[in-house]
């Protein structure tokens, strides 16, 4: 018997399905309880990564630019329009992270000497090793919270996932 199925309530998803299924057996459920315990999961895993940025000095947003240019490899430079392409944001709020990372010293802005209307943003010394030390625990902490899946599981569930994101978006 699945846990969708299961008359006897599990957790808070359980609770609600049982509820829903006595007052509208006429519906099909099914997609409410997985993507209800998607929601649940993804708000506990942000909030364990959200701490363990925080324990870093940096926000999701300041890891996401820091990560965005690190991983561009050698020079780790990029110009403010393709971190917010790449980040899918204004390019306002972009000024105003880079405001803040370099007020804190991870990263600087120069002009870019092919065209000089436009700045190149370059980690520090510091940034990059703000944003190896913060990656490294990244990785740890994303790998503990997989931990109790048996790696084809995990190979399961991400080509679900695909799937479901390219039915969506």
């Amino acid at each position: 018997m699945t846990a969708e199925a299961n008359p006897e309530p599990n957790d808070a998803i359980d609770v609600i399905l049982t509820q829903w299924r006595r007052e509208r057996p006429d519906l099909d459920l099914s997609a409410m309880g997985f993507l209800g315990r998607l929601s649940l999961l993804t708000r506990a895993v942000e909030t364990r990564v959200d701490d363990m940025l925080a324990s870093h000095g940096l926000g999701r947003g300041e890891f996401d630019v820091l990560a965005a240019i690190r991983r561009s490899g050698p020079p780790y430079t990029q110009i403010p329009s393709e971190l917010s392409a790449a980040l899918m944001m204004s390019r306002a709020g972009m000024t105003s992270r880079l405001d803040r990372l370099e007020s804190a010293g991870l990263l600087q802005r120069s002009l870019d000497p092919a065209d000089r209307r436009s700045f190149r943003v370059t980690l520090t010394d510091q940034g990059r090793a703000i944003i190896d030390a913060t990656l490294t625990d990244h990785a740890a902490t994303l790998n503990r919270l997989i931990s109790g899946l048996a790696p084809e599981d995990v190979a399961t569930m991400t080509r679900i996932l695909r799937t479901m994101l390219d039915t969506v978006t």
